[in-house]
């Protein structure tokens, strides 16, 4: 086995680490996944442990995708779109907790803005101006989404195909959300 198949594999365990998880252990005593909507992202971990500890969250989630990135980057770039992607199936299906993890909104978010900063800060403005409005997490996310896409087309077509594996996880991952939205009953967050 090569280098290549090694670092794969790193960034798979690196985005496995469940932070929100840990966090809320470390902080309240409480396992996040008993709370709100059950998941170890920083917008339940807001809910269970306060707005300051899913932002501590948010970052320990991008950074942990976005470091094996930019490791693979200073070595040889080709590999790193698929690097990105291991960290982020890493978050999403974590051998440590049966492969039910986050819904890979930060973890793609840190990979992205290693690879494509201007489309990823352009996905982030749209976040914080949707997710201002409505205080609904998961409509920030998912509007984030068509736009760090439509970003990525315009700014970054070689990351294309990454952002769309990316962006189709992430929306694979909020199905429940988009129920909820659709039904007018989704949680409103605190970040």
């Amino acid at each position: 086995m090569d280098l290549n198949f090694w670092m794969l594999i790193g960034a798979y365990f690196l985005g496995s680490i469940p932070f929100g998880l840990l966090v809320c252990r470390w902080v309240g005593g409480i396992d996040v996944r008993t709370v709100g909507s059950g998941n170890i992202g920083a917008s339940n971990v807001s809910r269970a442990c306060g707005p300051a500890w899913g932002r501590v969250t948010l970052i320990l989630d991008a950074a942990k995708s976005a470091l094996p990135v930019a490791l693979v980057l200073e070595q040889s770039g080709e590999w790193a779109p698929a690097v990105g992607l291991a960290a982020i199936v890493g978050h999403c299906w974590p051998v440590w907790l049966g492969f039910r993890g986050g819904k890979g909104v930060a973890t793609t978010a840190g990979v992205m803005l290693v690879l494509a900063p201007v489309s990823t800060l352009a996905a982030v403005l749209v976040w914080m101006g949707v997710y201002g409005v409505s205080r609904v997490s998961a409509l920030a996310s998912l509007t984030a989404c068509v736009a760090l896409l439509a970003a990525v087309g315009l700014h970054d077509p070689e990351y294309m195909s990454l952002g769309v594996a990316a962006v189709s996880i992430v929306l694979l991952r909020h199905r429940e959300n988009m129920g909820r939205l659709l039904s007018g009953r989704e949680f409103r967050s605190k970040l």
